[in-house]
This record gives structure tokens, C-alpha cells and sequence, in this order.
């Protein structure tokens, strides 16, 4: 399994959103990979918003953005796909930024 999300099926997604909200900031692959690898990232696995339980969250820092992003991943068949990714919203700022205080 590569040690990177495939955004094959998913980086034009990420990349152009559909649906527009209010702070909704196109994601590029690259920063989501960056985030993906912060070695300061938060790993939830599952995912705590998943239904199906097969879903993963990291919480991490990216540089070229400069800000934080959330990134949904999935393994299947061994490979790890790229779901999702957005700019991080308040609770996982904080939950990224205050994690060593608690």
C-alpha cells in the first residue's frame, strides 16, 4: 500500500467543489497530501462522523497551503484512496492546535 492517498477518483473533486459554503476553499492535492503526512497529524480511524466505520480522518498541517486540512481516507482492496479533503473548520483547529494541552 503506497503511504499516499490515490486521489485518482476523487482529486478533481477536492480540487473544484460543487457546493459552495460559506469558508468552502478549493483543496489541491498537494496540500492534502502534505496534511496527509504531517508528522504532527491527528489519526482517527475511524473516521467519528463515518457510518460505515471504513472510513479514516487526519487532522494535519500543510505548508504550501498554510492552514490546516482534514483529510478522509478509505483502504480498499489494499489501496488507500483518497475520499475527501477541506480546509479545517474551528473544533478541528483547535483539536489540532490544543491536543498537547490537554
Amino acid at each position: 500500500m503506497n503511504d499516499l492517498p490515490d486521489w485518482t477518483p476523487r482529486g478533481d473533486y477536492i480540487a473544484s467543489r460543487s457546493v459552495r459554503r460559506p469558508g468552502d476553499t478549493d483543496i489541491q492535492i498537494l496540500w492534502a497530501n502534505e496534511a496527509y503526512r504531517d508528522p504532527n497529524r491527528i489519526y482517527l480511524n475511524p473516521d467519528p462522523a463515518t457510518n460505515s466505520g471504513r472510513s479514516a480522518r487526519t487532522i494535519g498541517y500543510s505548508q504550501s497551503a498554510g492552514f490546516i486540512v482534514v483529510v478522509i481516507t478509505v483502504v480498499d482492496a489494499g489501496i488507500l484512496w483518497g475520499v475527501n479533503a477541506w480546509r479545517a473548520n474551528e473544533s478541528a483547529i483547535r483539536a489540532y492546535t490544543e491536543r498537547d494541552q490537554i
